[in-house]
């Protein structure tokens, strides 16, 4: 077809570059990689699959789209405590996707490789008539019995959010037309944070041991908050709970002048998902090292709340009474 590599083409013309700076990926010419983590770490293994339509809407430049690929990816791994090692790539496009579109997709991760200190290790390329199906598997390392974990969270813990939560929820209700009313630099903000994660790298490794419990925001901090209180239950304790301050939740500038336009948006910017920033659990005693760290990475760190003895998750709404929520975040149905 006229404009259009063959497969073992795009894979020395576009993928093999991305594959140089990691020896096991073996120049991508072998059946599989091999990779054997530094002494003394474990492997960190995650993976996400972005479906056009669903996580992404399809017009954007194509290495954006690589972009949050590898870093909804790469929040996971911050999640974990993990430094960035390697990934591989499975791409599904339709047959009309030309060249140009694999170039500027190649280049958007060749970008955020060096960016992240990660490299390609392989991966699968093949056609569909539906919608473009990316998936990354991302590994990365941490120090052997020290990654973060979703359990361990204690009754009195302090619950902290990373950055600001809501942007990448309300970024998607502009891109649908669900939202209006804002200033363009805010709308463009908001949007840019729901094309373009922020993942927490530098925070996840810092917080091990620190952090009681750990988990990226990506189906909305009720719904995150709630696997860590689900992984935190058990035992003769009961299942563990948590109260939260809608009030104390940290928003952007943006976010604030979406809800000065509409109070109703405080369950969107709750429940909305898209953040993928760092939700975590600290002791209150280490309440001084959680500042100190913010001071240092130069990073809102803020706390929203507690956990508690009872389970399920309390949240006090910005009038002081209880706020329901209608529904808790994000599911993968």
């Amino acid at each position: 077809m006229p404009g259009h590599l063959g497969e073992f083409e795009r894979i020395a013309r576009f993928f093999a570059p991305l594959a140089q700076g990691f020896p096991g990926a073996l120049g991508l010419t072998d059946d599989a990689a091999l990779i054997t983590p530094p002494p003394g770490r474990d492997l960190a293994v995650t993976t996400d699959t972005m479906v056009q339509g669903v996580h992404f809407m399809g017009d954007e430049p194509p290495g954006l789209i690589a972009a949050k690929l590898l870093r909804v990816n790469l929040s996971d791994l911050a999640a974990m405590g993990a430094a960035p090692l390697a990934y591989t790539l499975n791409i599904a496009l339709p047959a009309e996707t030309g060249d140009d579109w694999l170039r500027a997709f190649a280049d958007g991760l060749a970008a955020d490789q060096r960016a992240f200190d990660i490299g390609l290790a392989g991966g699968d390329s093949v056609s569909t008539p539906g919608p473009v199906c990316l998936t990354v598997t991302a590994m990365g390392s941490v120090e052997t019995g020290r990654a973060l974990r979703r359990g361990g969270a204690q009754t009195g813990d302090i619950i902290y959010v990373s950055g600001s939560i809501g942007d990448g929820a309300l970024g998607l209700r502009l891109l649908r037309g669900e939202l209006a009313g804002l200033a363009q630099e805010q709308a463009d903000e908001l949007i840019g944070r729901y094309r373009l994660p922020r993942p927490r790298i530098g925070l996840g490794a810092r917080l091990v041991g620190l952090a009681s419990a750990a988990i990226d925001i990506s189906d909305g901090l009720a719904a995150d908050l709630g696997h860590v209180l689900e992984c935190s239950g058990g035992g003769g304790a009961g299942p563990a709970g948590a109260e939260i301050e809608a009030a104390a939740v940290p928003l952007s500038d943006a976010a604030r002048a979406a809800l000065a336009g509409d109070a109703g948006l405080m369950e969107a910017i709750l429940t909305g998902g898209d953040d993928y920033e760092l939700l975590f659990t600290v002791a209150p005693g280490h309440a001084g090292r959680v500042a100190a760290l913010a001071t240092d990475l130069a990073m809102p760190l803020t706390p929203i709340g507690r956990m508690t003895a009872g389970g399920g998750l309390r949240v006090v709404g910005v009038d002081g009474g209880e706020m329901v929520l209608r529904r808790k975040g994000w599911t993968h149905g």
